[in-house]
């Protein structure tokens, strides 16, 4: 494992392993552990930060997005079903599925500040259209379509008060912020917060610090990008990869971003130029992250 220290906003890798669709970094704070899921090879990873220990689960489906919840489990978001996973003993337990057509399959999700899991799904063909969603599901197995149209769901991110959501369309490219209600997870007053192209990079996963400054991957750019509450970008950190994916926060002062990143559809020969590709990659950076929420299981 690569060391992690270096000089504010200088990106390193973290490990010297390679994933071919590396997305939705998990921070685990009460053991210290980073999660993150290889998408299209179906697994589930996690990495103890100080020693290095390394587990993998191994699931039958590509394995889009996941969270973490209050009872100790994993809940899983697989192409269609979701699940729980108690990363002890490795029992899987079915919760609900997602009805989203044949074409789809689920990509960009995160635990919202209303305890639920929030889960956005992609059309899986080449030539994309606005055929996909984005769901709030409960511990009852309650699935809620709370917004469609969209080719890519992606970004999700809370403001520090839990008072507002992001959320993208990669294919958009655009990042829109919703009101939200932590008690509920109703969403309204929708505006659109950024335009975006391959300059900056098309919005892949986000994460928000403690300022309320949306932090975006620009996967189709090889940047890292940190916006300000009313647009402006503040940051481009290039990152040492093409097509970095998603960013969370996480190290004991939430002080600390990880990064993943893909070669998917990478040739031989363009593995070859960018050897990182598909790695993870830390960076220190000023201010701390808003840490993400647990699912709330039912009682």
């Amino acid at each position: 494992m690569s060391g992690v220290t270096g000089g504010l906003n200088e990106p390193r890798i973290l490990l010297d392993e390679t994933f071919t669709l590396g997305e939705c970094p998990n921070w685990d704070a009460a053991n210290n552990r980073l999660y993150w899921t290889d998408i299209l090879n179906g697994a589930l990873h996690a990495l103890d930060v100080e020693t290095g220990a390394r587990k993998t689960w191994k699931f039958e489906s590509e394995l889009g997005c996941f969270g973490l919840t209050d009872q100790g489990r994993i809940i899983v978001a697989l192409r269609k079903d979701i699940i729980f996973l108690d990363p002890q003993t490795d029992v899987r337990t079915p919760l609900a599925r997602i009805e989203d057509g044949i074409h789809s399959r689920t990509n960009d999700g995160k635990i919202g500040p209303d305890g639920a899991f929030w889960v956005g799904t992609m059309d899986d063909n080449a030539d994309k259209q606005a055929i996909a969603s984005l769901y709030r599901i409960t511990a009852d197995g309650a699935v809620e379509e709370k917004v469609t149209g969209f080719k890519i769901s992606n970004g999700l991110a809370w403001s520090p008060d839990g008072a507002k959501m992001y959320h993208s369309d990669s294919r958009g490219p655009w990042v829109n912020r919703w009101d939200f209600d932590a008690k509920t997870g109703a969403i309204g007053n929708c505006e659109r917060y950024l335009d975006l192209d391959d300059t900056l990079g098309r919005p892949d996963g986000g994460a928000v610090d403690m300022e309320g400054c949306y932090w975006s991957a620009g996967v189709s750019a090889g940047n890292l990008n940190r916006f300000a509450p009313d647009g402006t970008l503040l940051l481009s950190i290039a990152m040492p990869m093409p097509n970095p994916t998603m960013p969370c926060f996480g190290g004991p002062d939430m002080k600390t971003l990880y990064v993943t990143s893909h070669q998917e559809n990478y040739s031989a020969e363009k593995r070859a130029e960018f050897p990182d590709a598909g790695k993870i990659v830390t960076l220190r950076v000023d201010v701390p992250g808003v840490a993400v929420h647990r699912f709330v299981e039912a009682s």
